[in-house]
């Protein structure tokens, strides 16, 4: 595909985009690919990380209900969909392959740490923007991991999300990276560049 903005192009009402930056002909490329949150679209999740991702392949699904699958029940169609858009990415562009990012914003980052543990022979990376759980298939691989999370959050609570899944992680022996910051529900601007940095840099 050319530089710019495309549709993906695999479903008829919910659907999603990859954004194509200058040169992606000429090199490999980190790919990072972006969750929204419960109600949310592709178009507002795209908004949350595109600023902290110049020279990087973005990828942004849409869940196929209003939110990812496992939360209403168990993984399927978000996974199927998922996979798809993977296809065609790899099949288009040349990615590289040690800085892969599954990322997202509150559910979208839950359903991402989620995902990552589970596909971490995929996914190098995991950047979690306010999360609220975990809920991992069996863990593969070893992603490294960037949670981020408000102390003023009213939405997905502090104590009872990001405070109890970092310390797991981290019993668990994963690379954990964390922030909190003086703020509620939200991706601040530096954060999100903070996190896509560390898939850049390898």
């Amino acid at each position: 595909m050319a530089p710019g903005l495309h549709g993906l192009g695999l479903g008829r009402q919910r659907d999603g985009f990859l954004r194509v930056p200058e040169g992606a002909a000429a090199a490999e490329l980190p790919l990072v690919v972006m969750l929204h949150g419960a109600g949310g679209h592709a178009a507002g999740a795209l908004r949350l990380i595109e600023q902290a991702a110049p020279g990087v392949l973005l990828l942004v699904p849409e869940s196929r209900a209003a939110t990812w699958d496992v939360i209403l029940g168990g993984y399927g169609p978000d996974v199927a969909f998922l996979d798809a858009a993977l296809r065609e990415v790899f099949q288009r562009h040349r990615v590289d392959p040690r800085r892969v990012a599954l990322a997202g914003f509150s559910d979208g980052a839950s359903y991402a740490l989620s995902l990552a543990l589970g596909n971490g022979d995929l996914f190098t990376h995991a950047l979690a923007f306010s999360p609220g759980f975990v809920a991992s298939p069996p863990p593969l691989g070893r992603p490294a991991f960037f949670v981020s999370h408000g102390v003023a959050d009213d939405v997905l609570p502090i104590d009872a999300c990001s405070r109890r899944i970092v310390p797991r992680l981290r019993k668990q022996g994963y690379a954990v990276e964390y922030r909190e910051f003086a703020g509620g529900h939200s991706v601040p601007e530096d954060l999100a560049g903070e996190a896509v940095r560390r898939v850049v840099d390898g």
